[in-house]
């Protein structure tokens, strides 16, 4: 079988409060959202080129969207993990797993605004 794509091409977040959650995301990555109704669930589009690698999701508000620390665990990109990190304790976050070489780079987690677990990556050559 030949893998024609990458396989994970799309994410959710689950809020409580999306626009608690939606000030969280802004403040600490800068990122402007665009807000949609899909399948009567209120959503918090993340940015998204066609242009760029990788894939994009929202933040989404739902009877079937429940924040947790123990389910998937998503890591954002980041230039500068340290200031990130700053931004997100600033803006309420409690840090779950402090900054730590991985061999590939630099990790770390946080529990954002509505209780869910997220990951931050800096490579080798970003920010140094």
């Amino acid at each position: 079988m030949s893998i024609k794509s990458n396989p994970v091409v799309y994410f959710e977040i689950p809020v409580a409060d999306i626009d608690r959650a939606m000030k969280f995301y802004s403040s600490v990555f800068k990122f402007d959202f665009r807000r949609e109704v899909i399948d009567k669930h209120e959503m918090a589009l993340f940015p998204f080129s066609d242009k760029a690698t990788g894939i994009s999701g929202a933040l989404a508000k739902g009877e079937v969207y429940k924040p947790t620390k123990d389910g998937v665990i998503l890591y954002f990109t980041t230039s500068n993990l340290d200031e990130t990190i700053n931004l997100a304790i600033e803006n309420g976050a409690q840090i779950l797993y402090p900054k730590t070489d991985n061999g590939l780079g630099f990790v770390a987690e946080f529990e954002d605004s509505e209780g869910n677990r997220i990951a931050l990556f800096q490579g080798r050559n970003q920010g140094l």
